[in-house]
């Protein structure tokens, strides 16, 4: 992939007795020694063939780094449960709350470069299913855990040793600076990086000193922690667009115009104003007593760009012209169709045309409308369950896909979907580019009748080959959020029920959410 350094391994794994550690696993099998040589050679395995843990390893972390920056790593998929620092080896192990939540952790990586401090590292998962740390070794480490908990549940962070080791965030206002700004950042961009902590409530942009400045308040000011922790000084895009975050002094911003520069999203009947919007008395002063110029017009990013840098912050070069063809292997033959590919693809991009190999029938390859859909599609669904296979997705060195000769019969497996009016993103500006999440077992579901209740919908799924755990209508009824049990039933359904006819002409809309019930 452009822009990610060669000897960045993500999603790979290491046999147990190359693990160095200081046997701090219960399992006799899962000893990992502090002071392990560093003369055997490593031997690297696709983390595909086995099955993903919720502990994920770490290497190659910089010196010095300290346990908040390793937990920040994993904060923004789930709850971080434990964490074991080996620093002397440059490395840590992280224990999520849940399997899916590591899985989701390390398929976001195998897109991303993850970095701390500016310097790339390895993420992969363990072969160990949980980490049993020896609190005396540990004790540092655990204490940081604890503050960072207590900070996510609204409680107070302890202190360890009589040193506090972080405190609460004292504003839920952020101020960004983007740093080597070789691509123009939106409010769109900037929205959708940040959601993914939090709701975004209102965001202004501005210039000063001949930097691209924000100032974005989230509602939570623990969302406004976790989204510095995670994100200052990474880049927007590879190499450059990098971010500068620290809390404001301010705790809530006053929005009057909904623009390209200034959004209130808790307000959108705000006017668009003409011209520069003027910024809040409270803000100028709090920014700087000489004058704060309002950026211009900025070029705006396309919103696949957009959502593709949100959810992957990859390069837009590279990839982002006509003929974004993906590969995808290890699939189920016996279950998959051009149809399912297509649906469950769809959810990351326009889906034109689907190939399963004549010769090869566990592969396909699926040609998304550009580039950038394409990685979006390869960030979110690598290494995800599909038929009870774990699929891998990766970019082809093909521009098309070829459709059959006139007059071939190659069984069904290529289609054209090109005219298909099922395409999420073919409107420009469409508001499903801002509800592109990974896939998680909750589903948003849209277009439902009047007079379909809930146990309609919960048995509907249910026969679809999975349980469902919870159920919430949307006020008006028209919208609700359907909880499976797993991602990979979520998965199941979404392809089954997408389009699904619910009679009086209402067709059925199932995506991802990332919200929780």
């Amino acid at each position: 992939m452009d822009g990610i350094a060669s000897d960045v391994a993500v999603g790979v794994k290491r046999s147990s007795d190359e693990l160095l550690s200081g046997s701090l696993y219960n399992s006799p099998n899962s000893s990992v020694t502090a002071n392990g040589s560093d003369s055997k050679k490593l031997r690297v395995e696709d983390s595909m063939d086995s099955p993903p843990s919720r502990v994920i390893h770490i290497r190659k972390l910089p010196n010095e780094v300290s346990e908040t920056e390793v937990i920040a790593l994993g904060l923004p998929f789930g709850k971080v449960t434990n964490i074991l620092m080996l620093k002397g080896k440059n490395q840590a192990f992280l224990e999520l709350g849940t399997e899916e939540a590591a899985v989701t952790m390390v398929n976001y990586y195998t897109a991303v470069t993850p970095q701390v401090r500016n310097v790339p590292v390895f993420i992969q998962y363990s072969n160990h299913k949980e980490l049993k740390t020896d609190s005396a070794l540990n004790q540092r480490a655990q204490a940081v855990l604890q503050a960072v908990s207590a900070v996510q549940e609204g409680g107070s962070p302890s202190s360890a040793a009589g040193e506090s080791v972080l405190t609460p965030a004292p504003s839920p206002v952020l101020r960004i600076i983007i740093d080597n700004m070789f691509y123009p950042v939106t409010l769109d961009v900037l929205q959708q990086i940040f959601s993914k902590f939090g709701t975004v409530m209102k965001i202004i942009t501005f210039t000063k000193n001949n930097q691209f400045q924000a100032l974005l308040q989230f509602s939570d000011p623990v969302n406004a922690q976790q989204a510095k922790l995670s994100l200052d000084g990474q880049n927007i895009y590879n190499s450059c667009c990098t971010l500068r975050i620290d809390f404001s002094k301010l705790v809530n911003l006053n929005v009057k115009y909904n623009n390209d520069k200034s959004r209130d999203y808790t307000r959108p009947e705000l006017p668009a104003g003409d011209g520069q919007p003027p910024v809040d008395p409270s803000v100028a002063a709090t920014l700087s007593k000489d004058s704060t110029s309002l950026l211009g017009a900025i070029s705006p990013l396309s919103a696949a760009a957009a959502a593709a840098a949100a959810a992957g912050r990859v390069a837009l070069s590279g990839h982002s012209g006509p003929g974004g063809v993906l590969l995808v292997s290890n699939l189920n033959e016996e279950m998959v169709t051009p149809q399912s590919l297509f649906t469950l693809f769809g959810v990351y991009g326009d889906v034109q045309r689907v190939k399963i190999l004549y010769n090869k029938k566990d592969s396909a390859l699926i040609q998304m409308s550009d580039g950038n859909q394409a990685q979006l599609a390869m960030s979110h669904l690598n290494g995800q369950k599909m038929y009870g296979k774990i699929i891998r997705v990766t970019l082809s060195k093909h521009q098309t896909v070829q459709l059959p000769r006139e007059g071939l019969d190659d069984q069904g497996l290529t289609k054209d979907f090109t005219s298909s009016p099922l395409h999420r993103f073919k409107k420009p500006g469409s508001k499903n580019f801002q509800n592109i999440f990974p896939p998680s077992a909750t589903l948003h579901l849209s277009n439902i009748p009047e007079n379909v209740t809930e146990e309609d919908l919960r048995l509907l799924f249910s026969n679809s080959g999975g349980t469902v755990k919870a159920f919430k209508f949307f006020q008006d009824r028209k919208m609700a959020l359907l909880q499976m049990s797993t991602v990979e039933e979520a998965i199941q359904t979404l392809i089954d029920l997408h389009n699904y006819d619910m009679g009086r002409g209402h067709r059925l809309r199932v995506s991802f959410s990332k919200s929780t019930i």
